[in-house]
């Protein structure tokens, strides 16, 4: 009995010190093609096809998080995952990428996070480390999907298109 419950000690010891450091994907995309008029657009159908593609995507990768700016297109182009993957999206501002990185780099389990054209590589370029950066999307590219892998030791960066997938 005592041997079983020494075990049980050192399996949950085990346990807590190994899920720090398992390694996770981030997966950092722009928001789906949006409507041209106001400050505040709403998606193309287009768009709402590509937020469904997205969660298809995504839908045996293990999100735990997911991540928007507080904008009406990349809210609508996470909804279909977040609610596949039956987690809240959390809001962050995309003026300010250091409190995110470090929450990124903290949380356990796979996260998705979503922004706009002249964030998302910005956003990645934090996980490239000494490799070529990425340049920042022009407004007609949407396709582009940032793998970043974290390990504890290490990370790299790959982009990806939908069509990959």
């Amino acid at each position: 009995m005592r041997n079983l419950l020494l075990l049980f000690v050192l399996a949950v010891i085990f346990g807590s010190c190994t899920s720090q450091n398992q390694p996770k994907t981030i997966y950092i995309v722009r928001h789906a093609e949006k409507q041209l008029e106001g400050s505040d657009p709403e998606l193309l159908y287009v768009g709402g096809v590509r937020a469904k593609k997205l969660s298809q995507i995504l839908e045996n990768q293990g999100i735990e998080h997911v991540f928007s700016t507080d904008y009406k297109r990349t809210r609508l182009t996470v909804e279909p995952t977040a609610t596949a993957a039956g987690v809240e999206i959390q809001s962050y501002d995309p003026r300010n990428h250091d409190p995110l990185v470090e929450q990124l780099r903290s949380l356990e389990g796979n996260i998705l996070v979503v922004g706009h054209s002249n964030t998302v590589s910005q956003l990645a370029n934090y996980f490239v480390g000494e490799g070529e950066k990425f340049a920042d999307l022009t407004d007609l590219e949407y396709d582009y999907i940032y793998i970043v892998t974290l390990a504890p030791n290490s990370s790299s960066v790959i982009r990806k298109v939908y069509k990959d997938f």
